[in-house]
């Protein structure tokens, strides 16, 4: 018992980092739409994107308008030594 400790906690660990994963990627795509919507309204995408996320994933956003707005933000680091990585969202609401 004493044993399967240590790996049950490492499994609720890795459970917690794709869920935090999970609400970064669904977050990215929230502040896409955002960025969309001030785009079709002529207001700047940056501004409106980042006050759709969570002041967590604000730090290093990303913002561009190639094709529509692309949104990425970095995952936050449960597990220390991990790779950094970041998921991105977009969403071009009908423009052309």
């Amino acid at each position: 018992m004493i044993g399967a400790i240590p790996v049950v906690l490492l499994a609720v660990l890795v459970a917690a980092q794709i869920a935090v994963a999970g609400h970064a990627l669904w977050s990215a795509g929230l502040a896409a739409r955002a960025g969309a919507r001030a785009v079709l309204t002529g207001e700047p995408a940056r501004g409106a994107a980042e006050n759709a996320l969570p002041a967590p994933l604000r730090p290093g956003l990303r913002v561009s308008r190639d094709d529509g707005v692309r949104v990425g933000v970095r995952i936050p680091q449960l597990i220390p030594g991990l790779p950094a990585a970041r998921v991105y969202g977009s969403s071009s609401l009908g423009e052309s």
